[in-house]
């Protein structure tokens, strides 16, 4: 259930008193982090760049923050010195941070993490930021990217950027588990932003300044109109078409997320609030063909799969290919369409799809085939099955005839065993 939280929030002398009893981490983040780096053989690929005598990031960063910003430091900052040590104090992070600010006009904060033993983290600040923010709503932003130092999420961005560089792109499952990760990361960063501070509505108005780049007093703009408005834009993307397709969560989800993390009196609490909010971002389409689409890919393949009674690993492999462009986890979806009834799955899915959008046939029968071709095998009762399914979506035999003959021409390959 969405609610507004006191629109006074917690000050910071008056930190939620289960806070300190609740896990900043996000079971799922965890899981899928550890699927993205198994994925990209991160104890190999690591090691190998390990031994790469030109990969010192550290010095590049080190070089560019020293040469271009400006250290904060106990003499030179004492202010801002003082607030770090606070946050950093508060956190109980021991790893050594070297902080800095940035002259530019851009509302925004960045962390990065050592790569090598002995070199200290990096915190930048934008200057953008101190014209801005409060030191409720700086103990937020910088606890926040402390938080992102403590879940050593630059660690895993670097293993990303190693494998796949600049321009290349990953397949389309991973690039949504990593878009995933990414979103979850930045929650579980704000949790720890919200420790630091201990304000709620610091943490609000901050996520509004970063968004608007506005001085919310100077604009003499009102916090209850901001959390009803945050929560009605939450109300789309919850129940209408809204999807979270950047490396940050949107706003709506970032907001009422902390607030769960601020007022949940148990862990279970929180996670059972936080499922609603995650289950916007696990979202790849936003229209009601998507669904149906993909319920017919996991049916259709299963029963194509299924006509010779041996559903091997080619067959799975394609059909969950196909399905990890419509959900974020192909697999887990392929085996919950397993457990019920795969023939009404499929009928209700074609029949949805054809009210929906016929035009959908054609690419609809070609993957049947496809599937058929996957094992390098045909046998009669799958034509006879892709004769049926064809006729029964508006093709003539001699039309299905045509786009098997073609499919053949242009993909099958025999299998080895039988000319071996």
């Amino acid at each position: 259930m969405i609610s507004i939280f006191n629109k006074k929030g917690r000050s910071a002398d008056t930190p939620n008193p289960n806070m300190s009893a609740l896990d900043p981490t996000i079971t799922l983040e965890k899981q899928v982090a550890e699927q993205i780096y198994n994925a990209l053989q991160g104890d190999i690929v690591n090691e190998v760049f390990k031994q790469l005598s030109n990969n010192d990031s550290d010095a590049w960063w080190r070089s560019n923050m020293e040469g271009h910003s400006l250290k904060v430091d106990k003499e030179l900052l004492p202010d801002m010195y003082e607030l770090c040590m606070s946050v950093k104090e508060k956190l109980d992070f021991k790893g050594p941070v070297d902080f800095y600010v940035t002259g530019d006009s851009t509302v925004n904060a960045f962390s990065v993490a050592a790569e090598n033993e002995g070199e200290a983290n990096i915190v930048n600040i934008n200057s953008g930021l101190l014209d801005l923010m409060t030191r409720d709503e700086l103990e937020f932003v910088v606890g926040h990217e402390l938080g992102h130092l403590i879940n050593k999420d630059t660690a895993l961005s670097r293993l990303i950027n190693y494998v796949f560089p600049e321009d290349t792109l990953p397949p389309i499952s991973l690039l949504y588990k990593i878009r995933l990760h990414s979103q979850l990361a930045e929650l579980v960063a704000d949790r720890y932003g919200y420790m630091a501070t201990g304000n709620l509505e610091s943490c609000v108005t901050a996520f509004f300044k970063i968004a608007s780049g506005l001085d919310l007093e100077k604009m003499n703009v009102s916090m209850d109109v901001l959390l009803k408005q945050n929560l009605k834009h939450l109300e789309y993307f919850l129940h209408d078409k809204g999807v979270s397709r950047a490396t940050h969560p949107v706003n709506p989800i970032r907001i009422q997320a902390i607030n769960l993390f601020a007022n949940a009196t148990s862990q279970d609490e929180l996670e059972q609030g936080m499922e609603q909010l995650i289950s916007i971002l696990l979202k790849v389409g936003n229209s009601e063909q998507d669904e149906h689409l993909a319920r017919f890919i996991a049916s259709a393949g299963l029963l194509m799969a299924s006509v010779d009674n041996t559903a091997n690993k080619e067959e799975i492999d394609t059909i969950i290919e196909h399905l990890a462009a419509l959900k974020i986890f192909p697999k887990k979806f392929l085996e919950e369409i397993m457990q019920g009834d795969i023939t009404e799955t499929f009928n209700d899915s074609v029949s949805n799809l054809m009210n929906i959008n016929p035009g959908l046939r054609e690419s609809m029968l070609n993957y049947m085939i496809g599937i058929t071709m996957s094992d390098r095998n045909i046998n009669k009762d799958e034509m006879e099955m892709l004769t049926q399914v064809g006729t029964a979506i508006g093709f003539s035999n001699i039309e299905i005839a045509h786009m098997i003959a073609a499919a053949i021409q242009q993909s099958f390959m025999p299998d080895l065993d039988a000319i071996c």
